[in-house]
Formats: C-alpha cells, structure tokens, sequence
C-alpha cells in the first residue's frame, strides 16, 4: 500500500553535466492530420454509418438507408473486421477508406473500436506509439477539466472532470461495474461512499483494487476534497454521482469517463493512458540520478529494479506489470545502455514550464521526440 500526495506524478530534479541541448519536441499531428497522411477518410460514428442485425445463427448488416447489403466486397470487408458477436450498438464506416471501421458496445458495456490497419501505421500500434499525441493532449484536457471544475452545478461534466483530475493525482484505475459485483474490486468509478474519508483538506481512499490488492491513498487538495464531499453528499451509495436535468441522480461509469476523455482530447485516448503517462513519467524522474555513480551491469540492474518497483508501489501495480505495461520501452533501453541520465539531464535542462505541462512532462515530451526511431 502507498500514500500518494496530490503532486506525487511531478518528478524529482535529476543531477548530471549538460552536453548539448534536446531539440523541442514535434508537435503530433491532428487526428485529421493523421487521417490525411494514411489517405484515409476521417470518419466519426456520430454519422449515418452501417448497422448490424442478428439473423439466424449470423448476421446481416444494412446500409444507411436501411437496406440489406448484398455487395460481396462490403460483407468482405465487414467479415475482415472480425467484429465480435457480443459487441451491441455496431456501427460500421459506410467507406472502405474510413480511419475507424466500426465501433460498438462490448458486454460490459465499454466503448469499442476497428481502425483501419493504415492508421495503426501511421498512428503507433500500441499505447506507447501514443504517448507523444497523449502529452500534446494534456493541456487542452487540463485546461477543459478546469473550467468544469468550476461549474457550480452538481453536472456530469463537473462530476467527470473530478473523476479525471483523481486520475492524474491518485493513478487509481478507472474501475468497471462488472468487476466490482463479480470480484468485489473496486476502482474510480466503482467506489462507494464507504471508501473515502475527509479529514480537512485531505481525503484518503481505501479499498480492494484489481486482483485483491488493497490501497489506501491519501491527498492533500482542497478543492478536491471539497468536490468530492459534494459527491457523497447525494443519495445512494456510489461515490461519484450527478444530477441529470430532471433531477435524477446518476452513476458515473468508466464508459463516461472514457467518453468524456475522448471528447476533450480529439482523440482516441482512455483512462489507461493517463497511468502509463505517470508510469513513464515517475520513471524517467527517478532512474537519472541512480546511474550517476554505478555502470557495471549487476549494479544497473539492481538500480533498475528498485526504480521500478517505487513506481509500482505508486501505481498500485506488481512490478513486473508495471515495467511491461506501464513504463515506455525507450526509457528502458536508454537506461539499460547507460543513457538514460544524460539524455534526461538534457531534456530536463532544456525544458521549461508551460500552460498545462510541467517541466518534467515537457522534458518527457522531448526525450520521446529525440529517441524516436
């Protein structure tokens, strides 16, 4: 178990010589941007697209107008997407050359998408070809995450932007209706009231997580714990909930949480990623200044695990799950040719605080453009 306070995620100054200044970093491309460079369509299912219906032991998929498909290149191209037969509320691109392909409910309820293989290209394939986008993102999602903090209702988009600043400040996972009333573990979205405690401007968390791991996490954040109190205030027994417009109290799920990150972003980003963007970050921070003095391989090693299992500790993670899914492959590479420090230590040197980044993320943003294969 750890305690977290509620500016753990900034990282700790490395030492090391300075040799030559990190160029900045790229700026990602756009969404669309990235759609133009796959000559790809950018396509969102807010518009007509596809529908799926169960016939038989099969489907059977109509077009926009509502009539069966019968061109044997679309049910093709449909059939190549291998969409699951759980996944409910499908829609399917009405073109062939759409960045996503289709999208739909799976069984417990979580958004789902299919891009096509072009933008995975072009994108990054993984969570960590992401990474890059994910931290030009962040201040646009802090900066509408703070003006909806301060809205005076009790909305969804406040109780989501609660939900979403946690994220950041705790690294608790977002949690899943499911899991909860099967396993009885909890995350985010999943607490109950019973889970939380006020002491002035502090709160603590404690409950069972993800495999039965029990935390208790502690922050000091005065608004925070004001606007979660706000929360506990409204009848029932889930911890974050609103008032919809006819005064109906309502849960916040992780489908929310996910939609909502999504929405502020412009693009395809979750929960998930906030807590690999930690990971890496926290790492990167603390593993520089442990290379300093130690260069034999036994000794790296030991730095090494020490580094990651600290991270873990603050990610509520194992660490061999928190070195193989959490913490960018670069960061360890680096580290494990003897690089890391100097290449952070220029980062760090050269970067500065701006609207929405701390110095650290932005040292992070330019080690990740630097590195790039």
């Amino acid at each position: 178990m750890g305690t977290v306070s509620a500016a753990s995620h900034r990282a700790t100054k490395p030492g090391g010589l300075r040799r030559r200044q990190a160029s900045p970093p790229e700026t990602p491309p756009s969404p669309e941007q990235t759609a133009r460079l796959a000559s790809l369509r950018y396509v969102s299912d807010d518009t007509p697209g596809f529908t799926r219906r169960r016939t038989g032991k099969g489907f059977s998929y109509r077009d926009v107008s509502g009539k069966t498909i019968v061109d044997r290149d679309v049910t093709a191209r449909i059939a190549a997407l291998a969409i699951p037969p759980a996944w409910e509320s499908v829609w399917i691109s009405p073109v062939a050359n759409g960045h996503i392909q289709a999208t739909g409910r799976d069984a417990k309820g979580r958004k789902q998408y299919r891009y096509h293989a072009r933008w995975h290209s072009v994108r990054g394939e993984d969570k960590y070809g992401r990474m890059l986008a994910f931290g030009a993102a962040l201040p646009a999602i802090r900066t509408r995450v703070n003006a909806d903090l301060e809205r005076r209702d009790q909305s969804r988009e406040k109780v989501l932007a609660v939900v979403v600043r946690l994220l950041e400040t705790t690294f608790i996972r977002v949690g899943n209706e499911e899991y909860a009333k099967t396993n009885g573990s909890f995350g985010l979205t999943t607490l109950r009231n019973r889970h939380v405690q006020f002491s002035g401007d502090s709160l603590r968390f404690s409950f069972v997580g993800k495999m039965g791991k029990a935390h208790d996490i502690c922050i000091t954040d005065r608004r925070l714990s004001r606007l979660v109190r706000r929360c506990r205030e409204l009848p029932g027994q889930s911890l974050f909930q609103y008032r919809d417009e006819a005064g109906t109290v309502c849960s916040i799920s992780s489908t929310d949480v996910n939609d909502y990150i999504r929405e502020v972003a412009g693009d395809e980003f979750t929960a998930k990623d906030f807590r690999t963007w930690a990971g890496s970050l926290l790492a990167a921070s603390q593993l520089p200044p442990a290379t300093r003095d130690d260069e034999d391989q036994p000794a790296r090693r030991g730095l090494l695990t020490a580094a990651v299992k600290a991270v873990s500790v603050q990610l509520g993670n194992t660490p061999a799950v928190c070195k193989s899914g959490y913490i960018h492959p670069r960061i360890l590479q680096a580290f494990d040719d003897g690089a890391l420090q100097q290449r952070w230590s220029d980062s760090l040197k050269s970067a500065r605080a701006s609207s929405g980044l701390t110095r650290e993320e932005r040292a992070l943003l330019q080690f990740l453009s630097a590195t790039a294969q």
